[in-house]
């Protein structure tokens, strides 16, 4: 047999080969087009508990609070020990001055500790660093300008339920000197980073006690008690958690009872161990949870002289009358933002 006859017998072979080569490089560039381009794969469907969702990925807050000064430095001269009565009476309030206090009987049971975490010192825990260099100030809620020991009493009349004390008392005197020892150092009128309340986005909806409910049974309950009553210690001298509601607990002239205090301060500090830099709920439990603790029944003193300008009132004051339109119900629970926008400057 010629070569060129049997080039030309092997022609259909070589046909069938070069077929199949591109059929497979034809597969190979459609799988890769396909998976480059394609549509993605459907994600299995998240539906989103607001009630146990947590913890939430790390926050913004991540540098540290600015910090009290260490204790183990109060002078040991009778200065100093009238800076660590004041600091016991701020940890251990009901020893002295609660139901069976040994001083008088003027609060409710709480201590100053209970809302002002770490005898006032932890970073936007209602902490006390900036107290000295911002009081005497001209506060709204009063419309008079107030100074320290105002500030002692309104806790102790509002947070605590309680009497007030006298300017002049053993016991005042002692709490004005730690409050003022705890914000040594720091400037008149200077902003100190870890004071008063985290920064919390408004909801774009009201809060919503009823999930509020199931956040409190799933992240506050086993503290506080499924009724919001508290652990009491077994001396019967305070509590080792407090009473969230009820006739024991803080009344409706605390600054805790509005809604956003009590979310920004929950969201930094509560459940217990939490911290502004590492909190346990996400924006919408501490919002939620909110909403529902500061519904439930807790007493309720008369407050006729505060905010005498309503104009004045923050967007979530829960008592009329206001300067504008909004229900009680919208100035309670939400949404605020409406409430902002009609009142430009105005904020919380």
């Amino acid at each position: 047999m010629k070569p060129t006859e049997e080039r030309v017998r092997q022609l259909p072979q070589l046909a069938r080969l070069l077929m199949l080569l591109t059929a497979a490089v034809v597969l190979v560039v459609a799988v890769v087009l396909t998976q480059l381009y394609g549509p993605a794969p459907a994600a299995p469907e998240v539906v989103a508990n607001e009630a146990t969702d947590g913890p939430p990925p790390p926050g913004s807050y991540r540098r540290p609070a600015t910090p009290a000064p260490d204790t183990a430095l109060i002078p040991r001269t009778a200065a100093g020990r009238q800076i660590r009565y004041g600091r016991d009476l701020i940890a251990n309030t009901a020893q002295y001055l609660g139901p069976a206090g040994s001083v008088a009987h003027l609060t409710n049971g709480m201590n100053c500790q209970n809302c002002h975490l770490q005898a006032g010192t932890q970073g936007f825990a209602n902490n006390y660093l900036a107290v000295a260099a911002t009081y005497p100030k001209l506060r709204a809620r009063s419309g008079q300008v107030e100074g320290i020991e105002k500030r002692v009493n309104d806790c102790l009349e509002r947070s605590l339920n309680g009497q007030p004390l006298a300017d002049s008392s053993r016991e005042m005197r002692a709490m004005v000197a730690y409050i003022k020892w705890v914000g040594q150092g720091i400037p008149k009128g200077k902003k100190v980073y870890g004071t008063g309340f985290v920064k919390l986005a408004y909801l774009d909806r009201a809060t919503d006690p009823v999930i509020g409910k199931a956040v409190y049974a799933g992240k506050c309950q086993s503290c506080h008690g499924p009724e919001g009553q508290g652990q009491p210690l077994a001396d019967g001298r305070g509590y080792q958690y407090p009473p969230l509601w009820g006739p024991h607990s803080y009344n409706d002239g605390a600054g805790l009872f509005r809604v956003t205090n009590f979310a920004r301060y929950v969201k930094a500090a509560m459940p217990y161990g939490a911290t502004f830099d590492h909190p346990q709920l996400t924006n919408k439990q501490a919002w939620d949870v909110a909403a529902f603790v500061n519904s439930q029944p807790r007493p309720h003193p008369a407050s006729t002289h505060d905010w005498p300008d309503i104009s004045k009132k923050p967007v979530d004051h829960p008592f009329g009358p206001y300067a504008d339109a909004f229900s009680v119900q919208q100035h309670k629970y939400g949404p605020w933002q409406p409430i902002e926008d009609a009142h430009p400057g105005k904020s919380n």
